[in-house]
């Protein structure tokens, strides 16, 4: 198997080509202080050599050795002084399998992918907020009705100011005789502020089963270079991207990133009482920093993901 979600890859033995383009971009001291670096922020290809003091031609031959390994992704942005080689990373975790596939025990985790526009109910939304497919605005902005609109199910970027998306993942009837072991949800999302704004921080709020599982700071509204994946008729003013968060809960606790965050466990979501998983993600109110929500479909911001739930089974 080899696949990436979100910001994970999962690396086969059965598969070696990626495998080894990695583990030859792992195995220089300059890459991997290129990958610390870009875990701050994104830079350009000058401000990494000047940073770890090395000379522009080892650094452009560091970038593109990530960049072929997809462990970076670089955009170009024109300039006052020319065009430069914007650096961001790509993934955070990797996991390799050093097994066939077929000789592991135990079922595969199951992905199940819900389009951002695909929430059962919207509780409480306020201004600003709006929809946008991959190639218009979905009706006029500022209106929360419209996020009962039919054409939501069409939507590439959503955002409102308070209030809670619920999406309902099915309990699907292949897990009915299994134990779930754990639960990880990642989806791309940001403040929102008028058109984008760094500093603009915005608590934003995961609940599994009406459970709060945390509520992660969002530092900005990110703009200022195009998204990857943003259409080009959605003005460079305008939120362009967002963070791709990733929440995880077991049996030993709730983790955001993989730093453990809280202690609620798998077994207190009370997974089989329901015949779907409630998933609502939204900004609280009650929370100290009550400045929006920007939430990105496959086809707008800088990952190819709407809305993922992995889950993780034993029989």
């Amino acid at each position: 198997m080899q696949e990436i979600q979100g910001k994970h890859a999962e690396l086969s033995i059965e598969r070696p080509e990626k495998l080894i383009l990695i583990a030859r971009a792992l195995s220089s001291q300059v890459r991997l202080d290129v990958l610390m670096a870009l875990a701050k922020r994104t830079m350009n290809v000058g401000e990494l050599a000047k940073l770890l003091d090395v000379p522009m031609s080892t650094m452009a031959l560091a970038v593109r050795t990530l960049e072929e390994a997809d462990l970076i992704m670089t955009d170009i942005q024109s300039g006052s002084h020319g065009a430069s080689k914007i650096c961001s990373r790509k993934l955070d975790t990797i996991s390799m399998s050093l097994v066939p596939h077929s000789m592991l025990d135990g079922p595969q985790p199951l992905t199940l992918r819900m389009p951002i526009g695909g929430y059962s109910s919207a509780e409480g939304i306020m201004p600003t907020c709006g929809l946008l497919s991959a190639t218009q605005s979905l009706g006029p902005l500022d209106l929360p009705r419209l996020f009962y609109s039919p054409q939501r199910f069409d939507a590439q970027l959503l955002w409102f100011q308070q209030g809670f998306l619920e999406y309902r993942f099915s309990s699907i009837n292949s897990l009915a005789d299994a134990k779930i072991d754990w639960l990880e949800l990642s989806f791309e999302a940001c403040s929102e502020a008028p058109m984008y704004r760094d500093p603009w921080p915005s608590d934003i709020s995961v609940e599994i089963n009406h459970k709060r599982l945390g509520t992660w700071t969002c530092p900005s509204d990110c703009g200022g270079r195009k998204g990857h994946l943003t259409p080009d008729w959605w003005d460079l003013t305008n939120t362009q991207f967002g963070f791709l968060k990733t929440w995880r809960i077991d049996q030993s606790g709730t983790y955001l990133d993989h730093y453990l965050i809280n202690d609620l466990k798998i077994s207190d979501l009370s997974l089989g009482t329901s015949p779907y998983i409630s998933v609502r993600i939204g900004i609280d109110p009650e929370s100290e920093y009550v400045n929006g929500i920007n939430l990105f479909g496959e086809k707008f911001g800088d990952h190819p993901q709407s809305i993922d739930l992995r889950i993780g089974f034993s029989f």
